[in-house]
Protein backbone atom coordinates (compact mmCIF):
# COMPACT_ATOMS: atom_id res chain seq x y z
CA UNK A 1 0.00 0.00 0.00
CA UNK A 2 1.73 3.61 -0.82
CA UNK A 3 -1.70 5.95 0.25
CA UNK A 4 -4.00 5.73 2.84
CA UNK A 5 -6.81 8.33 3.74
CA UNK A 6 -7.96 8.63 7.65
CA UNK A 7 -10.44 10.36 9.15
CA UNK A 8 -9.45 12.18 12.54
CA UNK A 9 -12.36 12.60 14.65
CA UNK A 10 -12.84 15.38 17.79
CA UNK A 11 -12.95 15.03 21.27
CA UNK A 12 -14.76 16.34 24.13
CA UNK A 13 -14.40 16.00 28.05
CA UNK A 14 -17.99 14.84 29.02
CA UNK A 15 -16.61 16.02 32.32
CA UNK A 16 -13.37 16.91 33.17
CA UNK A 17 -11.22 16.92 37.26
CA UNK A 18 -7.75 17.44 37.67
CA UNK A 19 -6.69 15.14 40.71
CA UNK A 20 -2.72 16.04 41.25
CA UNK A 21 0.33 16.76 40.05
CA UNK A 22 3.36 14.37 39.40
CA UNK A 23 6.48 14.98 40.75
CA UNK A 24 7.29 15.20 36.50
CA UNK A 25 4.82 18.64 36.78
CA UNK A 26 2.45 16.17 34.56
CA UNK A 27 -1.37 16.83 35.99
CA UNK A 28 -3.47 13.08 36.97
CA UNK A 29 -6.67 13.35 35.36
CA UNK A 30 -9.94 11.77 35.93
CA UNK A 31 -12.66 12.60 32.56
CA UNK A 32 -14.75 11.16 30.77
CA UNK A 33 -13.91 11.96 26.96
CA UNK A 34 -16.17 10.85 23.98
CA UNK A 35 -15.13 11.05 19.77
CA UNK A 36 -17.63 13.36 17.69
CA UNK A 37 -18.18 13.25 14.46
CA UNK A 38 -16.33 17.01 13.38
CA UNK A 39 -13.29 15.04 11.88
CA UNK A 40 -10.02 16.07 10.04
CA UNK A 41 -9.29 14.08 7.06
CA UNK A 42 -5.36 13.02 7.17
CA UNK A 43 -3.95 11.88 3.78
CA UNK A 44 -0.54 10.30 3.94
CA UNK A 45 2.17 8.89 1.00
CA UNK A 46 4.87 6.35 1.20
CA UNK A 47 8.02 8.06 -0.74
CA UNK A 48 11.14 7.34 -1.19
CA UNK A 49 12.27 11.08 0.53
CA UNK A 50 14.16 9.72 3.79
CA UNK A 51 12.05 12.68 5.07
CA UNK A 52 8.59 13.26 6.83
CA UNK A 53 6.71 16.42 5.05
CA UNK A 54 4.07 17.91 6.08
CA UNK A 55 1.40 20.45 4.59
CA UNK A 56 -2.06 21.80 6.19
CA UNK A 57 -5.04 23.51 5.09
CA UNK A 58 -4.93 25.49 8.03
CA UNK A 59 -1.91 27.60 7.60
CA UNK A 60 -1.82 28.74 11.68
CA UNK A 61 -0.83 24.91 12.68
CA UNK A 62 3.01 24.09 11.89
CA UNK A 63 3.95 22.29 8.28
CA UNK A 64 6.47 22.85 5.84
CA UNK A 65 9.77 24.32 7.25
CA UNK A 66 7.96 24.48 10.83
CA UNK A 67 6.67 20.44 10.30
CA UNK A 68 8.46 18.93 13.47
CA UNK A 69 6.29 21.11 15.53
CA UNK A 70 3.44 18.84 14.35
CA UNK A 71 2.29 16.41 16.08
CA UNK A 72 1.85 14.80 13.22
CA UNK A 73 5.08 14.99 12.17
CA UNK A 74 6.53 13.40 15.76
CA UNK A 75 3.82 10.38 15.68
CA UNK A 76 5.39 9.67 12.20
CA UNK A 77 8.71 9.06 13.69
CA UNK A 78 7.47 7.93 16.90
CA UNK A 79 6.19 5.02 14.76
CA UNK A 80 9.18 4.71 12.55
CA UNK A 81 11.59 4.47 15.89
CA UNK A 82 9.12 1.66 17.24
CA UNK A 83 9.20 -0.34 14.14
CA UNK A 84 12.69 0.65 13.39
CA UNK A 85 12.23 0.89 9.35
CA UNK A 86 15.18 1.28 7.38
CA UNK A 87 14.74 4.24 4.39
CA UNK A 88 11.86 6.36 6.10
CA UNK A 89 9.81 8.54 3.57
CA UNK A 90 6.19 9.66 3.94
CA UNK A 91 4.14 13.24 3.16
CA UNK A 92 1.30 13.93 5.23
CA UNK A 93 -1.42 16.21 4.17
CA UNK A 94 -3.60 17.29 7.34
CA UNK A 95 -7.30 19.07 6.08
CA UNK A 96 -8.10 20.76 9.28
CA UNK A 97 -11.65 20.95 10.14
CA UNK A 98 -10.90 20.70 13.83
CA UNK A 99 -10.37 24.33 15.59
CA UNK A 100 -6.97 24.81 17.05
CA UNK A 101 -6.35 25.85 20.46
CA UNK A 102 -10.02 24.85 21.67
CA UNK A 103 -9.57 21.62 23.82
CA UNK A 104 -10.84 19.15 20.70
CA UNK A 105 -7.87 17.04 20.81
CA UNK A 106 -7.19 18.30 16.71
CA UNK A 107 -3.71 17.61 17.00
CA UNK A 108 -3.99 14.20 19.05
CA UNK A 109 -6.65 12.92 16.41
CA UNK A 110 -4.09 13.84 13.66
CA UNK A 111 -1.03 12.06 15.36
CA UNK A 112 -3.61 9.01 16.27
CA UNK A 113 -4.49 8.74 12.30
CA UNK A 114 -1.15 8.78 11.29
CA UNK A 115 0.22 6.08 13.66
CA UNK A 116 -3.12 3.96 12.41
CA UNK A 117 -2.62 5.28 8.95
CA UNK A 118 0.87 3.93 8.87
CA UNK A 119 0.30 0.63 10.73
CA UNK A 120 -1.70 -0.03 7.70
CA UNK A 121 0.42 1.39 5.14
CA UNK A 122 3.50 -0.37 6.50
CA UNK A 123 1.42 -4.13 6.59
CA UNK A 124 2.98 -4.10 10.45
CA UNK A 125 -0.18 -5.32 11.98
CA UNK A 126 0.60 -4.17 15.34
CA UNK A 127 -2.47 -4.53 17.89
CA UNK A 128 -4.18 -1.49 19.32
CA UNK A 129 -2.40 -1.30 22.32
CA UNK A 130 1.11 -0.97 20.75
CA UNK A 131 -0.48 1.60 18.59
CA UNK A 132 -1.84 3.06 21.81
CA UNK A 133 2.06 2.86 23.41
CA UNK A 134 3.34 4.99 20.19
CA UNK A 135 0.60 7.29 20.63
CA UNK A 136 1.28 8.33 24.70
CA UNK A 137 5.13 9.11 23.82
CA UNK A 138 3.21 11.87 21.55
CA UNK A 139 0.75 13.55 23.39
CA UNK A 140 -1.77 12.39 26.24
CA UNK A 141 -4.95 12.68 24.24
CA UNK A 142 -3.30 10.23 21.26
CA UNK A 143 -4.43 7.03 22.93
CA UNK A 144 -8.22 8.16 23.61
CA UNK A 145 -8.26 9.36 19.69
CA UNK A 146 -6.68 5.94 18.54
CA UNK A 147 -9.53 4.09 20.39
CA UNK A 148 -12.29 6.40 20.52
CA UNK A 149 -15.69 5.93 21.66
CA UNK A 150 -16.47 6.88 25.19
CA UNK A 151 -14.27 6.45 27.38
CA UNK A 152 -12.84 7.22 31.14
CA UNK A 153 -9.58 8.16 31.28
CA UNK A 154 -7.13 8.69 34.01
CA UNK A 155 -3.31 8.99 34.56
CA UNK A 156 -2.32 11.82 32.45
CA UNK A 157 -5.40 10.78 30.11
CA UNK A 158 -3.25 7.89 29.04
CA UNK A 159 -5.14 5.02 30.93
CA UNK A 160 -8.33 4.21 29.43
CA UNK A 161 -11.12 1.89 30.88
CA UNK A 162 -14.59 1.43 29.23
CA UNK A 163 -17.56 3.72 29.79
CA UNK A 164 -20.67 3.56 29.07
CA UNK A 165 -21.72 4.71 25.51
CA UNK A 166 -23.08 8.55 25.50
CA UNK A 167 -26.89 8.58 24.53
CA UNK A 168 -27.91 9.48 21.48
CA UNK A 169 -28.33 13.12 20.89
CA UNK A 170 -27.05 16.10 19.17
CA UNK A 171 -23.86 18.10 20.20
CA UNK A 172 -23.45 21.74 19.06
CA UNK A 173 -19.90 22.80 19.26
CA UNK A 174 -19.06 26.64 19.59
CA UNK A 175 -15.89 28.20 20.04
CA UNK A 176 -15.05 32.16 19.82
CA UNK A 177 -12.03 33.49 18.17
CA UNK A 178 -9.49 33.67 20.89
CA UNK A 179 -8.08 30.36 22.19
CA UNK A 180 -6.72 29.39 25.86
CA UNK A 181 -2.83 28.53 26.50
CA UNK A 182 -2.97 25.07 28.07
CA UNK A 183 -0.58 26.09 30.34
CA UNK A 184 -1.36 29.08 31.73
CA UNK A 185 -4.86 27.20 32.71
CA UNK A 186 -2.96 24.75 34.62
CA UNK A 187 -1.03 27.12 36.35
CA UNK A 188 -4.27 28.65 37.62
CA UNK A 189 -5.48 25.13 38.22
CA UNK A 190 -2.27 24.53 40.71
CA UNK A 191 -3.58 27.02 42.88
CA UNK A 192 -7.24 25.76 43.30
CA UNK A 193 -7.99 23.29 46.27
CA UNK A 194 -8.52 20.15 44.18
CA UNK A 195 -11.80 17.99 44.51
CA UNK A 196 -12.01 14.78 46.12
CA UNK A 197 -15.37 13.83 44.32
CA UNK A 198 -14.42 12.41 40.86
CA UNK A 199 -17.62 13.09 38.10
CA UNK A 200 -16.42 9.76 36.08
CA UNK A 201 -18.09 8.22 39.21
CA UNK A 202 -21.16 9.58 38.64
CA UNK A 203 -21.86 9.59 34.74
CA UNK A 204 -23.91 6.30 33.32
CA UNK A 205 -23.96 7.56 29.73
CA UNK A 206 -27.03 9.69 30.49
CA UNK A 207 -27.61 13.10 29.61
CA UNK A 208 -29.34 13.18 33.46
CA UNK A 209 -26.42 11.91 35.04
CA UNK A 210 -24.31 14.65 33.44
CA UNK A 211 -26.20 17.18 34.66
CA UNK A 212 -25.55 15.93 38.46
CA UNK A 213 -21.49 16.73 37.40
CA UNK A 214 -19.41 19.76 38.27
CA UNK A 215 -18.74 19.36 34.64
CA UNK A 216 -14.80 20.83 33.74
CA UNK A 217 -13.09 22.13 36.17
CA UNK A 218 -11.03 24.17 34.14
CA UNK A 219 -14.44 26.81 33.82
CA UNK A 220 -13.37 27.55 37.41
CA UNK A 221 -9.88 29.63 36.45
CA UNK A 222 -10.90 29.95 32.64
CA UNK A 223 -10.82 34.08 31.88
CA UNK A 224 -12.10 33.75 28.59
CA UNK A 225 -15.35 36.05 27.74
CA UNK A 226 -16.17 33.53 24.69
CA UNK A 227 -16.79 31.03 26.92
CA UNK A 228 -19.53 32.43 29.49
CA UNK A 229 -21.14 33.70 26.55
CA UNK A 230 -21.56 30.71 24.64
CA UNK A 231 -22.99 29.14 27.63
CA UNK A 232 -25.11 31.70 27.38
CA UNK A 233 -26.96 31.06 24.17
CA UNK A 234 -26.92 27.18 25.13
CA UNK A 235 -28.97 27.88 28.18
CA UNK A 236 -31.05 30.50 26.50
CA UNK A 237 -31.41 27.80 23.65
CA UNK A 238 -32.49 24.85 26.60
CA UNK A 239 -29.46 22.47 25.89
CA UNK A 240 -29.94 19.83 28.58
CA UNK A 241 -26.30 20.12 29.22
CA UNK A 242 -23.30 22.40 28.66
CA UNK A 243 -19.50 22.42 29.42
CA UNK A 244 -16.12 23.35 28.06
CA UNK A 245 -13.95 20.84 26.72
CA UNK A 246 -10.28 20.13 27.47
CA UNK A 247 -8.86 23.49 29.16
CA UNK A 248 -10.81 25.00 26.42
CA UNK A 249 -11.51 27.46 24.61
CA UNK A 250 -14.10 25.10 22.66
CA UNK A 251 -17.72 24.81 24.22
CA UNK A 252 -20.05 22.23 23.69
CA UNK A 253 -23.81 21.71 24.40
CA UNK A 254 -25.89 18.35 24.25
CA UNK A 255 -29.48 18.56 22.76
CA UNK A 256 -32.39 15.79 22.41
CA UNK A 257 -33.66 17.19 19.46
CA UNK A 258 -32.58 18.18 16.14
CA UNK A 259 -34.09 21.67 16.08
CA UNK A 260 -33.13 23.03 19.28
CA UNK A 261 -29.82 22.09 18.14
CA UNK A 262 -29.94 23.47 14.64
CA UNK A 263 -31.72 27.07 16.34
CA UNK A 264 -28.66 26.96 18.68
CA UNK A 265 -26.21 27.01 16.27
CA UNK A 266 -27.43 29.29 13.73
CA UNK A 267 -27.51 31.69 16.87
CA UNK A 268 -23.81 31.61 17.45
CA UNK A 269 -23.14 32.05 14.18
CA UNK A 270 -25.05 35.12 13.71
CA UNK A 271 -23.33 36.46 16.91
CA UNK A 272 -19.56 35.49 14.68
CA UNK A 273 -18.88 32.07 16.48
CA UNK A 274 -17.23 29.30 15.02
CA UNK A 275 -20.07 26.46 15.32
CA UNK A 276 -21.24 22.80 13.75
CA UNK A 277 -23.22 20.45 14.73
CA UNK A 278 -21.49 16.75 15.47
CA UNK A 279 -23.25 12.98 16.83
CA UNK A 280 -21.25 11.36 19.47
CA UNK A 281 -18.94 8.30 17.39
CA UNK A 282 -18.49 4.84 18.90
CA UNK A 283 -15.17 5.03 17.37
CA UNK A 284 -11.55 6.85 16.75
CA UNK A 285 -9.48 7.37 14.13
CA UNK A 286 -10.46 5.31 10.52
CA UNK A 287 -9.93 4.49 7.39
CA UNK A 288 -11.88 6.85 4.80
Amino acid sequence: MERIVMTAPAKINLTLDVTGRRADGYHTLDTVMQSISLCDTVEMFRSSSGAVTVDCTDKSVPYGESAEKNIAFKAAMAFYGFIDISGIGLHISIEKRIPSQAGLGGGSADGAAVISGMNKLYGTKLSGGQLCSIGAKVGADVPFCIAGGTKICRGIGDIMSPAPSLEDCFIVIAKGGSGISTGKAYEKIDRLELPEKMNSLIYDGTLSSLKKTTGNIFEAVTENKDVSNIKNIFAYSGAEYFAMSGSGSAVFGLFRRQKEATDCSLCLKEQNFFSEICKPLPYGVKPL
